[in-house]
């Protein structure tokens, strides 16, 4: 077995404080990673704080990893040691049913294994990315382009697929106009990477304040969702909307954005669910509102390779691992621009 240090949660009203444990030595298929850098996902915090109601203790969190490969098994033919790889929300799946021989590993018929927190459907814990090295099978290893900022593309690994498999999935694109709703760290990579995909793209947000921040990032139109007048003028207009907010909200208000036949995709997973949705609203304009999870592994390299080809990676601030707990309590706020991203050097201090 290989010591590991991180930092876990022992239940779910502990602050995540240092925690050892220990990995498997790599087999046959295993890939072995000293992790450099580890972004900071509201799922983290979700899970850590039990808000979903399924959190194995300790909870070691953390899917948003990159860093260098140190030993590869003796079967393993997609890696070699010094390259650098990422590994973002599962390391496993049942790799049979209907949906992993599609390359859908994320929704296995048999519940895909968590970074951490273990099996989707219960099984042996798993702990995360909050730790100095981990030990995957390569199935489930990404491979990450060199010459890149290694901290800001470790928030890809989630934030990047969760927007990607969506806009990639509705097929977003030039001569379509795509909104995205919120400016966050799922939303930020939303607006970089529809804009990358070629679409009209219009951000909603409630702060005024983000204005300059969304044009920079790549929307061609900033909407204050507040204003009534402002989302009145964009009615029965959108082809796309992809929903990033994380909390309970009114969702009549951007289906009827919508044009015939337009879809408002659900990323954000709040602790309380919206208000049920008007109905005539979808009838009448035959709109729908769908949700996705993240991507499979096929597509996950897919978008962290468009993401080099375009020079996107996320907007972070770079913590210690010792600020984990403040960092959360910040990103409760909205108080970060727009990712954290532990630096697993820190460890050590």
């Amino acid at each position: 077995m290989i010591k590991t240090q991180g930092f876990a949660a022992l239940t779910a009203k502990d602050t995540l404080a240092p925690f050892s444990f220990e990995r498997r030595e790599p087999g046959p298929q295993d890939v072995q990673i000293d992790i450099e850098y580890c972004g900071v996902c509201h799922s983290d915090l979700h899970t850590a704080r039990d808000e979903w109601h399924m959190t194995q203790y300790p909870c070691v969190p953390g899917h948003e990893i990159v860093g260098r490969v140190v030993a590869v098994g003796a079967e393993v033919t997609g890696f070699k040691v010094g390259d650098l790889a990422g590994v973002g929300c599962m390391v496993g799946s049942c790799k049979h049913c209907a949906s992993c021989n599609e390359g859908l590993e994320q929704y296995c018929e048999n519940g895909f294994v968590g970074t951490y927190n273990g099996p989707l459907f219960g099984g042996e814990n798993t702990f995360g990315g909050y730790s100095d090295k981990i030990v995957v099978r390569q199935d489930f290893v990404l491979h990450i382009a060199p010459g890149q900022n290694l901290a800001a593309v470790a928030p890809l690994l989630c934030a990047g697929i969760t927007t990607y498999s969506p806009l990639k999935h509705w097929k977003v694109g030039p001569g379509q106009k795509v909104g995205i709703v919120g400016l966050g760290g799922l939303g930020h990579m939303g607006v970089k990477i529809a804009h990358a995909m070629g679409a009209h793209v219009v951000l909603f947000t409630t702060s005024p304040g983000k204005t300059e921040d969304a044009l920079r990032l790549g929307a061609d139109e900033v909407v204050v969702s507040r204003n009534a007048d402002e989302m009145a003028r964009h009615a029965n207009s959108f082809d796309f909307i992809l929903n990033t907010v994380a909390a309970p909200h009114n969702l009549d208000a951007f289906t009827g954005l919508l044009n015939r036949d337009g879809t408002m995709t659900l990323v954000g997973a709040p602790a309380e669910a919206h208000p049920s949705p008007n109905v005539f609203n979808l009838i009448f304009k035959r709109r729908t509102i769908s949700g996705s999870l993240i991507g499979g592994i096929a597509e996950t390299q897919e978008m962290l390779d468009f993401c080099a080809e375009h020079g996107i990676v996320s907007d972070i601030e770079i913590i210690a691992m010792q600020d984990i707990n403040e960092a959360y309590e910040r990103m409760l706020k909205g108080d970060v621009k727009y990712r954290f991203v532990i630096d697993i050097a820190s460890l050590k201090k």
